[in-house]
């Protein structure tokens, strides 16, 4: 399999065998796999990308009118069944709404640049989300995808950089509080201080201008996302004074915090498997980079969330995912596992990465868990 070690190894909590994937360089160009994606893959439908949104943007307003018009008034025990269902239903739609901003961000909603990051900017903005910020961090995360030294996120620790305190959060409890936090406040953590980003000289989040993980051209659209995110916040606090604070957590608060445990997970299960390789400098390169990555099955919500949790996304994206799928063969990793039992092996299985003993590409690293 070209992967610079065993092709196959035992799961550490059971008998499953885990197949990696293979790490060695691949046989195919990226040339080779836009010639399999059909040409009408990569045309642009403003059409097609704005019904999308309005069907979006009409599920999310019918659920806030059903919340603020009928669910408000609800008494006890009905009002403990019809919250969570409302949260979890617009938070889904939610999520779907921000990966259409997400795909401004890549420009992929329309042929027009300027009108992609204005819907973007306003859907992320609405949601507290630092578009341009993200846009700029994200878009180095795909230019670095895998590698230990430059990748924007979940970038994994090195077995020889843990602390004893490491020891505490690799076990059965540990596992369940990083799920928890990971869930909840994940993506704060993330966006204000770079937990779990890559490792800069200075400190680095996504509002701050002068952050490190921006160049000069691109420190005033950070600003301009900082304004946007103070307007929505003042407007908030407006709507918090006129309906009360309680109001605003439910109705609006708490679907962010489903949106945002979707965003995180979903990146996090996207780059974590045992199967998967990392590089450092070495070894690392684009294509190899990109291959390290898994799709997952999210059932209904693949809909919902517009195939952003497979390999290509959005309006034709699942179309060129099928269609490269004979290109990349053994280098396509797909997994079917259930999610909530995914999250506890990966949490498990994938605690830091190494390199294998007498391997001679020692720039390719494995996830493990044995401390």
């Amino acid at each position: 399999m070209g992967s610079g070690g065993r092709a196959t190894e035992r799961n550490n909590s059971s008998n499953e065998v885990v197949k990696r994937a293979p790490s060695s360089k691949p046989p195919f160009t990226l040339g080779d796999i836009k010639k399999a994606i059909p040409q009408h893959c990569f045309n642009r439908s403003l059409i097609r990308s704005s019904s999308y949104l309005f069907v979006d943007l009409f599920f999310s307003f019918l659920f806030y009118y059903i919340a603020a018009t009928y669910i408000i008034p609800l008494q006890t025990p009905l009002s403990y069944v019809a919250w969570p269902l409302y949260w979890i239903l617009q938070g889904s739609v939610q999520m779907g709404l921000w990966v259409i901003g997400h795909e401004c961000g890549h420009q992929a909603f329309s042929d027009y640049p300027w009108l992609n990051d204005t819907i973007g900017y306003f859907l992320h903005t609405g949601m507290l989300a630092p578009y341009f910020s993200w846009k700029y961090s994200h878009r180095r995360h795909h230019s670095n995808t895998a590698s230990l030294e430059n990748d924007e996120s979940f970038v994994p620790k090195k077995k020889s950089s843990l602390n004893s305190f490491a020891r505490l959060l690799n076990t059965p409890p540990g596992r369940l509080f990083r799920l928890v936090i990971l869930c909840t406040i994940g993506w704060l953590l993330y966006v204000c201080f770079n937990v779990s980003g890559r490792k800069y000289e200075k400190f680095a989040n996504h509002f701050d201008p002068k952050s490190p993980i921006y160049s000069d051209r691109e420190r005033f659209q950070i600003l301009l996302t900082d304004v946007g995110l103070l307007v929505t916040s003042y407007g908030l606090y407006k709507v918090a004074m006129a309906q009360g604070f309680t109001w605003l957590v439910l109705v609006y608060f708490a679907p962010l915090v489903i949106v945002y445990g979707f965003l995180v997970v979903i990146t996090w299960l996207h780059h974590t498997h045992r199967s998967l390789p990392h590089y450092d400098s070495t070894e690392w390169n684009w294509l190899r980079g990109a291959l390290s990555t898994i799709d997952r099955d999210y059932g209904v919500l693949n809909t919902v969330l517009h195939h952003i949790t497979d390999m290509l996304n959005f309006c034709t994206g699942l179309r060129a995912t099928k269609a490269i799928k004979p290109i990349l063969g053994e280098y396509y990793q797909f997994d079917d596992t259930p999610i909530i039992k995914a999250m506890w092996r990966e949490a498990t299985e994938c605690f830091f990465v190494e390199a294998e003993e007498g391997e001679d590409n020692s720039g390719v690293y494995w996830f493990n868990n044995k401390m």
